[in-house]
């Protein structure tokens, strides 16, 4: 019977869980996919790239959310059951309210690992996959960043104004392309269109003239009829890997590379050079791995704090006063994971102390509860 009891309670946390993750996650990542429509409007990309870059977006989302809903449903599921009545039936048939607890803490390490593969590997490979096609992308939609009157420079090196568009047609165009440090390229047109030809665009302009200058030496001659092929123009959308997309053992390796180079460099000195680590982001490193590997530490702390509703009956005169206590226990304790993040990598002590934090939270509250049971039954 216990077990059955236990199968049940896992699975109604579980179902609770999956059934609000999906949800809510769905609903974020609809809004996060609305504000970054601007891929397509103002970067230029195609709607392919778009579509694949929001899509690898929702491990991020899901890792971002999963902590809080975790504790909500051991919350919310713990309360249904008081107020049916259920508790009580658990308890008359021999269950301890500390077994309980000890089963939803117990439960928690699944969620925790479920979250360490979702930091440490999956949303690392997701979002560098996301980057790749900004990597493989060039400017797809580029008459949708033109705008009349208005300079724009979202095309790397390049700078582009006119007067009137009407559609893919231009009038009174403006074209400066920096080709390198010493040599540019500045294009006058009267009119001007934009083609796209087997999924390749070209600007074809009409009646101008070209200024370019080599070394501040210009060169000037006219044209009727002159076409620029806008496949090699890309925009300045970040490409290159960011830390938060950087494989874990590659974080991890460039941590201990780093260290490994201090202590190298005050005996013998010389260059550091590795790939996509550096000296100043150190601290950036450090706090990522923290983010992957050690957050995910206060699953059981929240596990524990979510079950403690179970210490209280619903006929106890101030148990609502007690549920708002352990629900804003909770999300104080996400808060203070979150506030961890950014203060770990500033000195060794901070590192130690949030390292540990957890620990402590978990072996205080737990500790309390032992003492408080040798004192009566739970």
């Amino acid at each position: 019977m216990k077990k059955k009891i236990y199968k049940i309670l896992t699975k109604d946390i579980a179902s609770f869980f999956l059934l609000t993750t999906l949800s809510l996650g769905v609903i974020i990542w609809v809004i996060q996919a609305v504000n970054l429509l601007d891929i397509v409007s103002e970067d230029g990309h195609s709607f392919r790239v778009y579509f694949f870059y929001t899509l690898l977006s929702l491990p991020k989302v899901f890792s971002k959310i999963l902590p809080f809903i975790f504790f909500v449903s051991i919350f919310y599921i713990l309360i249904r059951y008081e107020n049916n009545n259920e508790l009580i039936i658990y308890w008359s048939l021999g269950l301890s309210k500390l077994k309980i607890i000890n089963l939803i803490v117990g439960v928690s390490f699944f969620y925790l690992c479920l979250q360490l593969i979702l930091t440490s590997y999956v949303v690392p490979s997701t979002k560098d996959k996301a980057r790749s096609y900004f990597r493989s992308s060039n400017v797809d939609l580029f008459s949708s960043l033109i705008k009349e009157r208005k300079f724009i420079d979202t095309v790397e090196n390049l700078t582009i104004f006119v007067e009137e568009k009407n559609g893919n047609d231009l009038k009174k165009i403006y074209f400066k392309d920096n080709i390198s440090i010493n040599q540019s390229q500045i294009i006058f047109a009267k009119t001007g269109e934009i083609k796209n030809t087997n999924g390749k665009n070209t600007l074809l302009l009409y009646n101008g003239k070209f200024i370019n200058t080599i070394d501040q030496k210009q060169n000037i001659f006219n044209f009727s009829e002159t076409e620029i092929d806008l496949s090699k123009y890309s925009t300045k959308t970040t490409t290159h890997p960011k830390i938060q997309e950087t494989k874990t053992v590659d974080l991890y390796d460039c941590l201990l590379s780093i260290i490994q180079f201090k202590k190298i460099f005050t005996i013998h000195g010389f260059q550091f050079e590795k790939k996509n680590c550096a000296l100043d982001s150190f601290n950036n490193v450090k706090e990522e791995l923290f983010k992957r590997i050690f957050l995910p530490i206060y699953f059981p702390v929240l596990a524990l704090i979510a079950s403690l509703v179970v210490l209280q009956s619903k006929n106890y005169i101030n148990f609502f006063r007690f549920k708002l206590i352990v629900f804003f226990g909770g999300v104080v304790t996400l808060i203070i994971s979150e506030i961890s993040i950014k203060y770990f990598s500033l000195n060794n002590l901070n590192a130690i102390i949030f390292s540990i934090l957890p620990l402590f939270i978990f072996s205080s509250i737990y500790l309390t509860l032992l003492l408080n049971t040798k004192l009566k039954k739970i």
